[in-house]
């Protein structure tokens, strides 16, 4: 059973109490100022946003692979995102909170919390887990290009790659499935003898990567959302929102993998996304043979010479092949339903260390 943080918040009055729309329980307190700080804001109202686009009947474009690891683009149901209404009474919309789904997979020094955990109030089961990356369009690599080749940076924490293998060994949580896993991983896992030793696992990069590309071919027909990607258009000189503002792309477990090959590599030293291939590869070879790994080991062993609080990055050039659609160019949530998302002058209560908190709390005529 799913346990939740705090105790459920009582309904805000729109208009009257600061709030954010279709939040009617949640960890967060909105009528307090410490809700609105700028690591709280960049889930929740991104939370709020996909509530909103539910409620007009638009739904996120969701990047998914396919049969042949192409990325392809879809759309998703908000119901079928968060595994629940996001509009419902059952709705409990959980903030950087475990989740218990997939603690069996892993142990570690301490239990890594997830973004935003939806819960089923009426059961008491975490319905989904997502990671929330709210992030502006076009980044400083794209600003200078035409609408259509605009892109976001995007950057990944470890912990995604952690939620990302225990996604993919949920698919395989028997024995026939740890089995079938193995064997797709091959025997690479069993050659290397010191993980922590570049020498010893570059000249298997290419190896690790081609199965951990079958094991998303293989898994082509089961991937689930992952990450929760806002993005907040900017007019061409950074300066103002533009007209056609919001829109969510959401990324599958599987189209994650892809974002992380779109870099060239070095050949000679082990880069940041190569490095998370080999986490990936490591946790899951470790998941076939004992049933879960250790998440704490493998990421501070093998670090090859890297911080390890996060796990890569990728810019908007990167990011625009892999996300180019007309929602793209042209979001679909205008500014002025800005003031529709935050509900009775909860802006005041924003304290603008982020461009977007800064944005909105310099355009207060977007709430008259």
């Amino acid at each position: 059973m799913a346990k939740k943080d705090t105790k459920e918040v009582a309904c805000f009055v729109e208009g009257v109490l600061p709030g954010l729309f279709g939040q009617k329980y949640s960890s967060r307190d909105y009528r307090y100022e410490d809700s609105w700080g700028k690591n709280q804001f960049n889930s929740s109202f991104p939370a709020s946003l996909v509530a909103y686009m539910g409620s007009k009947g638009v739904n996120p474009i969701y990047i998914c692979t396919n049969k042949k690891n192409e990325v392809v683009h879809k759309t998703i149901n908000t119901t079928d995102l968060f595994g629940v209404n996001p509009l419902g009474e059952d709705a409990y919309y959980n903030y950087e909170a475990e989740y218990y789904p997939y603690e069996q997979f892993y142990y570690a020094a301490k239990k890594e919390k997830i973004d935003l955990v939806m819960i089923n109030r009426s059961t008491e089961v975490a319905a989904s887990g997502l990671e929330v990356k709210l992030t502006t369009l076009p980044d400083n690599t794209t600003k200078d290009l035409e609408e259509s080749e605009y892109g976001s940076e995007i950057v990944v924490r470890s912990p995604t790659i952690l939620f990302l293998a225990c996604s993919i060994c949920s698919c395989y949580n028997s024995e026939k499935g740890k089995n079938r896993l193995h064997s797709i991983l091959n025997t690479i896992g069993s050659e290397i003898k010191n993980w922590s030793e570049i020498r010893q696992v570059l000249p298997h990069y290419k190896a690790i990567c081609k199965a951990i590309l079958d094991v998303s071919i293989d898994l082509s027909n089961k991937q689930i959302p992952l990450i929760i990607q806002p993005i907040w258009k900017t007019d061409k000189k950074l300066k103002d929102f533009a007209d056609d503002c919001l829109d969510v792309f959401v990324w599958s477990n599987l189209s994650v993998i892809q974002m992380c090959l779109r870099e060239t590599n070095a050949d000679n030293d082990i880069s940041r996304n190569q490095r998370t291939i080999i986490w990936l590869y490591k946790m899951l070879w470790d998941f076939s043979l004992y049933g879960s790994f250790n998440y704490t080991g493998i990421v501070n062993e093998l670090a090859y010479n890297y911080k390890t609080d996060k796990a890569f990055s990728i810019s908007g050039k990167l990011t625009n092949p892999l996300m180019r659609c007309p929602e793209l160019t042209k979001p679909r949530i205008s500014k002025y339903e800005i003031k529709n998302i935050i509900l009775g002058d909860g802006q005041k209560l924003l304290s603008p260390e982020r461009r977007f908190d800064a944005f909105i709390v310099s355009h207060p005529e977007l709430f008259k």
